[in-house]
């Protein structure tokens, strides 16, 4: 009878941990820190669909500072980059670049609801960006019937209390300092 209720428990606790951990509901990075003048490999995670809905496109911005950026292609889905220009020159391995790519659209492919997948894009962290801030990465994600935009971020003059948080926050980098 104990080892009935000891497995019981278990199954029990494991099962709670399972439907609590808030990461797997959120678009997210897989390396959540990195250091500045580096190249940093972004793999988005994208957990689910949208409310059953499978995903058919993911968009994401990127953030002004990160420069020389390279979407990975994905087997089955069309790859598009929007390319612009930066709001200044940033030095990258001895030479200035002023634009780039802005955004990256992968479409075309088919996420059900059920699955997990990644994407993935290499982008070089400039020396304009500041030490210990945390940069964002606004995400769109569309799906058969429903969008879900990953793109909330914390302004600097509203900072939440501790505890409370976005239902649809930004996936977030925190820049450490140049190695």
């Amino acid at each position: 009878m104990s080892v009935f209720r000891t497995s019981s428990r278990a199954a029990l606790a494991l099962a709670a941990a399972l439907f609590t951990i808030p990461a797997f509901s959120h678009v997210t990075l897989e390396t959540k820190e990195a250091p500045l003048e580096s190249r940093y490999k972004a793999v988005l995670r994208v957990p689910h669909g949208c409310k059953g809905s499978p995903t058919i496109k993911i968009r994401v911005r990127i953030p002004e500072g990160v420069v020389g950026v390279k979407p990975q292609p994905k087997a089955g889905w069309t790859l598009e980059t929007v390319k612009g220009d930066y709001a200044k020159p940033y030095a990258l391995y001895g030479a200035q670049v002023g634009s780039g790519v802005k955004e990256i659209v992968w479409s075309g492919g088919r996420l059900p609801d059920d699955y997990y997948d990644e994407f993935v894009f290499v982008g070089y962290l400039s020396s304009g960006l500041t030490p210990g801030a945390t940069l964002y990465f606004p995400v769109v994600q569309e799906c058969e019937a429903g969008v879900a935009r990953w793109i909330d971020q914390p302004s600097a003059e509203r900072q939440k209390p501790a505890g409370d948080h976005s239902d649809t926050p930004a996936p977030g980098l925190k820049l450490l300092p140049k190695q």
